[in-house]
C-alpha cells in the first residue's frame, strides 16, 4: 500500500525550511497582536469616579413641565 509514502511525504513536508519558517513567523505574528491588545486593554481601563446624586426634589415640578402641562398626578391609594 501506499501508506508509507504518504507518511514519508507528510514528514518531509513538516520538516522543509519553508513551513517551519512560516510556521515561526505565524506564531511571531500572534504573539506581537496578543501582547498589544492586553496593552490596549489595560490602558482603556480607567477606575469609575462616582459622583455624589443630587437629591430631586418630586414635589416642585420644573418650570418647564408646568408650561407644558407635563405635571404628574400623584395618586394615593
Amino acid at each position: 500500500m501506499f501508506g508509507s509514502e504518504i507518511r514519508q511525504m507528510l514528514i518531509q513536508v513538516i520538516t522543509s525550511w519553508q513551513v517551519l519558517v512560516a510556521t515561526g513567523v505565524i506564531v511571531i505574528y500572534i504573539s506581537i497582536v496578543n501582547y498589544v491588545a492586553r496593552l490596549q486593554h489595560h490602558s482603556s481601563r480607567k477606575p469609575l469616579v462616582r459622583k455624589p446624586r443630587r437629591k430631586k426634589s418630586e414635589a416642585t415640578p420644573t418650570p418647564e413641565a408646568e408650561e407644558l402641562g407635563l405635571e404628574e398626578s400623584v395618586d394615593e391609594n
